[in-house]
């Protein structure tokens, strides 16, 4: 049995709704079954799989554009000085540059300015603007940001300045007193598409500004809209999409350059190309230092200053994936070591140090370990205070929790997901019994366990490199039209074998009656020690197309895996079975029948149960069975009692008397004759004689010897054999000796000579009846 840690969802879409979608858009079963789960009509079908021209929305419908045009034309013909507020994250950066490129195309005078993270915080800082007031800017315009800055914007235009707000965040209730703003929500409802990105906005203004849709920015949009994470639907998946296009084909330095530090194709940047490895490079500029450098490379016009900026770029991502593992290993540590934290609801770690630019994506690695909410805090000594961000999990609504925590939490701010708060050292530990008392009250087990969200249940004859091909055309895949998780039942493992040069992965074929299929799994090297063959699986994850010397085949790549039957893992009769059991999860119930088997592994395993002294009912299901029973009822017990969803057949005997066998009846009678024929026997010195003549081995020789003995047949003293006359006459099985003989050979045949299949259908007649839970 193998057991998901995760829920797993599975949509089954209306089949006679698949049909329609496949007649109606001419599309095969697979593409069919994705639009199904995810849409209701088949317009919202022909929205998503028909992503065209009529997108675009005039940026004339914006609230503002009109007003804001106007004063940037106004500030043209006057020749003012125009700075542009940008925000350091990848949407602020790219918003930033394709205004840069706007205005100087239209021979602006125009300056830009990026507040650093850890001097100035979010958004618009009166220090900034004061800056500005001093060099002579008449005019502000705020790019992925401003619509939260209401005293920084009053000072503005305490000192003069107009101001524009361009903003896609969500406004508080009071908005900034700025001359305009542009916002895709202000006021709510009027334009088609609410959900643009900082830099989505951006570029509206600029195709107002240009008169024409600047296609020369596409490349600018999709980096910047996929990094926000904001849904790509609507106008922003054909912004996206667009701007995928023009990428692969882009001549921009800074766009090689990219590629180039990424380890990335052109011609293959897709969504997750701009996703993992474009948008976390200039993210981490700005977590980690001063973003401007972000937005030079990006209007980098030659390779030189493309390749040290890019260069650059990757420095930074890779001290921030540095930061985001130390943090997150010592994180761990905290939680493991302290029950209190580690035991409440709501995980709330802090230390001094840790690096607050980066401690949001350790937040998200400890909800992906844990599952639960989670907040982590760096402590700044000199201050008091402790500075955080915080991830949150399906349930529980992170900005309300926080909210009934005021009095403690004098600065926060967030969504139900992801949030960021200011609060001091002494409040922490009251923060965390809070949360935790409030998570109680709402987060049920259900909702503690994690989900995986099954798009298509996928037949294996639909598996085909022309249905995956027609999948990808349904591309970009984001937020709001999620990348789909497939799933595949009922397979069969036909070979399996670990990959890598630490044999980290696995590669298998599985199959079932409808076809095979080549699968892959990263990091799931560990499966090959879990998974017996014939067991029927169901596995998770990618369907993709492997391309090896131009032949084309579909390939599964596997992201999670489970199957409700018991398994069967044969370890009998192998030569290296210590280095074997030290590849069986420890939590399994190392069980042994026999004192002298408990002896013989002790010092190999974390600890043996020996049968004798009872078998506990908390007993693990994966169940190692060391050695052989004395009888066959112990098995039988055991099994009935533990209910084992693995069993690992081990059946360690050191004198196996299966292939000794048991002398016949003949092998008696001829051996009492010989007996009866001497005085004494000495049979020590006689036992070489006696093999010859009977031709049994010496072992069978003392067998013969102790049933004798027990039933009264002769008598042994000093070593000498003496039959004796007067003996009553009785069965060879009275013996104990004889009997237990029999039972060993019996057991040695049911279970350590058998075929496998033998052995598991044994088991079998006695597993068929539980019930897993």
């Amino acid at each position: 049995m193998i057991e998901s840690t995760k829920t797993w969802k599975i949509q089954r879409p209306d089949e006679m709704f698949v049909q329609q979608l496949q007649k109606e858009l001419d599309i095969s079963s697979l593409a069919a079954k994705i639009l199904a789960s995810r849409v209701q009509t088949i317009d919202e079908a022909k929205d998503i799989f028909y992503t065209d021209d009529d997108h675009l929305h005039n940026p004339y419908l914006l609230s503002g554009m009109k007003e804001a045009v106007e004063r940037i034309e106004l500030a043209l013909e006057r020749g003012e000085k125009i700075l542009i507020y940008g925000d350091y994250d990848a949407d602020g950066i790219t918003s930033t540059t394709v205004m840069l490129n706007v205005l100087l195309d239209l021979g602006a005078d125009v300056d830009y300015e990026i507040p650093n993270r850890f001097v100035h915080g979010y958004g618009p800082h009166e220090e900034l603007f004061r800056k500005a007031h001093e060099n002579g800017i008449q005019l502000i315009i705020t790019v992925d940001n401003g619509i939260s800055g209401i005293e920084p914007i009053r000072l503005a235009k305490e000192l003069g300045m107009d101001v524009i707000v361009t903003d896609h965040h969500e406004p508080g209730d009071e908005l900034p007193p700025a001359d305009v703003i542009v916002h895709p929500r202000i006021p709510e409802g009027h334009y088609p598409f609410g959900e643009l990105a900082g830099v989505g906005v951006a570029f509206k203004l600029a195709h107002a500004l240009y008169g024409e849709v600047p296609e020369h920015l596409f490349e600018y949009v999709a980096i910047g809209t996929i990094a926000d994470l904001v849904p790509l639907r609507g106008e922003n998946r054909y912004l996206a999409k667009k701007g995928i296009e023009y990428i692969r084909h882009s001549n921009r330095p800074w766009v090689q350059a990219l590629c180039e530090v990424s380890g990335v194709k052109q011609h293959e940047i897709d969504e997750e190309v701009i996703g993992f490895y474009f948008g976390p490079r200039l993210n981490a500029i700005g977590r980690l230092d001063d973003a401007k450098p972000g937005v030079e490379f990006l209007m980098s016009e030659d390779m030189q200053s493309a390749a040290v900026g890019a260069k650059l770029l990757n420095q930074k991502n890779n001290e921030r994936k540095d930061f985001v593992n130390e943090i997150t290993k010592e994180a761990i540590e905290i939680i493991e070591n302290n029950p209190e934290i580690g035991n409440s609801l709501v995980l709330v770690v802090a230390k001094e140090g840790w690096h607050a630019g980066v401690i949001g994506i350790v937040a998200s690695r400890l909800v992906e370990k844990y599952y639960k909410p989670t907040i982590v805090l760096s402590i700044d000594p000199e201050t008091g205070l402790a500075k955080g961000s915080a991830r949150s999990i399906d349930g529980f609504h992170l900005y309300n929790e926080l909210a009934k925590n005021r009095d403690i939490l004098p600065h926060f701010g967030g969504h139900p997901m992801a949030a960021g708060m200011t609060l001091s050292v002494d409040n922490i530990d009251e923060l965390r019994n809070r949360l935790h008392q409030q998570a109680s009250e709402c987060l049920t087990e259900e909702l503690l366990t994690p989900k995986l969200s099954i798009d298509v249940l996928v037949d294996l004859s639909e598996a085909t490199v022309e249905a995956i091909e027609e999948v990808q055309a349904l591309k970009p895949f984001g937020v709001g039209f999620e990348k789909p998780i497939f799933a595949i039942q009922q397979v069969s493992v036909r070979s399996m074998r670990k990959i890598g040069a630490n044999e980290d992965h696995i590669k298998m074929e599985l199959e079932n009656a409808h076809g095979i299929i080549d699968a892959v799994g990263f990091n799931k090297g560990h499966l090959y020690n879990e998974i017996t063959y014939g067991v029927k699986l169901s596995v998770a994850g990618d369907l993709q197309i492997n391309e090896w010397q131009g032949r084309k085949k579909a390939q599964f790549f596997i992201s999670d895996v489970q199957t409700s039957e018991w398994q069967l893992f044969d370890y009998r009769g192998k030569a290296n079975v210590n280095q074997l059991l030290k590849t069986i999860p420890m939590e399994s119930a190392f069980v042994a029948f026999r004192e002298e088997t408990v002896q013989y592994f002790r010092g190999m395993l974390p600890s043996v149960q020996f049968i004798g002294d009872g078998i506990s009912d908390s007993v693990s299901p994966y169940l190692v069975l060391l050695d052989l029973p004395k009888q066959l009822h112990e098995m039988e017990m055991l099994i009935e009692n533990v209910k084992p969803k693995r069993i690992y057949a081990v059946f360690y005997t050191p004198n196996s008397l299966f292939f000794n066998g048991m002398p016949t009846r003949k092998h008696f009678a001829h051996y009492y004759t010989l007996l009866k024929s001497r005085p004494f026997v000495d049979l020590n010195e006689h036992i070489p004689h006696l093999s010859r003549h009977l031709g049994l081995n010496g072992e069978n020789i003392k067998f013969m010897t102790k049933v004798f003995f027990e039933l009264g047949f002769v008598t042994i003293e000093n070593g000498l054999i003496t039959v004796n006359q007067f003996a009553e006459k009785r069965s060879l099985a009275e013996a104990a000796t004889y009997q237990l003989r029999k039972q060993q050979i019996e057991l040695e045949q049911q279970f350590l000579y058998s075929t496998y299949s033998e052995l598991k259908q044994w088991f079998n007649e006695r597993i068929k009846d539980f019930s897993y839970s």
